[in-house]
């Protein structure tokens, strides 16, 4: 099974919508959990959450507008790369903010460092799986995925190349914002990618042949 590229069209007519449709909230609810978590935890987030976090200590909206907004920002950036958005694109940039305005005011500050640890592996395993459920249901990337993507098809520059020149920009530039950089930043760049590897081959929904 692999992971398709399919126009918004093609993404509502392949077949499997109702399953494709759960896999990709559910997914996105998991990630939305999986950030809320490396928050508590204290030990660091992912780059694009330093950006957000490091916006909120200057701006006066909750972390998930803060969120919606920054996604909404990149997917502009997709015009001049004529990237077309899907519907898992749209529910990314507006269910992701609202699920994780929604954890962060239950889930309390985690303490003691064993507990920290524990909560950043956690966080980076239900972050592989909500994200290999989110591609998997073949309904189109994020914004922030998409952009590299579209970067990628423009350029002609490597994935690997683009993703790392990306990562490091929004880290540092959320780092001068104040964001918090750590060893769970660090966790986080260098296992997400074999989480999510690992969970593929439970996730991907397999489309009809005429997909």
């Amino acid at each position: 099974m692999t992971i398709t590229n399919l126009t918004p069209r093609q993404q509502l007519s392949a077949g499997r919508l109702p399953l494709r449709l759960a896999n990709l909230f559910a997914g996105l609810t998991l990630y939305a959990l999986a950030m809320a978590m490396l928050i508590r935890a204290q030990l660091g987030v992912d780059p694009w959450d330093v950006l957000h976090l490091g916006l909120a200590n200057h701006v006066p909206l909750s972390l998930g507008a803060i969120v919606i907004l920054v996604g909404a920002l990149v997917l502009l950036a997709w015009i001049p790369l004529k990237q077309w958005p899907g519907l898992g694109t749209i529910a990314n940039t507006l269910y992701l903010g609202l699920a994780l305005d929604f954890f962060l005011r239950f889930l309390p500050a985690i303490d003691g460092l064993g507990w920290q640890v524990l909560a950043v592996a956690a966080a980076i395993l239900v972050n592989g799986l909500g994200g290999a459920l989110y591609i998997g249901s073949h309904l189109g990337p994020g914004p922030r995925d998409g952009l590299m993507t579209g970067l990628h098809l423009r350029t002609g520059q490597s994935i690997r190349l683009i993703r790392t020149v990306l990562e490091l920009s929004v880290l540092g530039l959320g780092w001068v914002l104040g964001g918090p950089v750590g060893v769970g930043t660090v966790a986080y760049a260098l296992l997400i990618g074999p989480a999510t590897q690992l969970f593929f081959r439970f996730t991907i929904v397999r489309l009809p042949q005429r997909a």
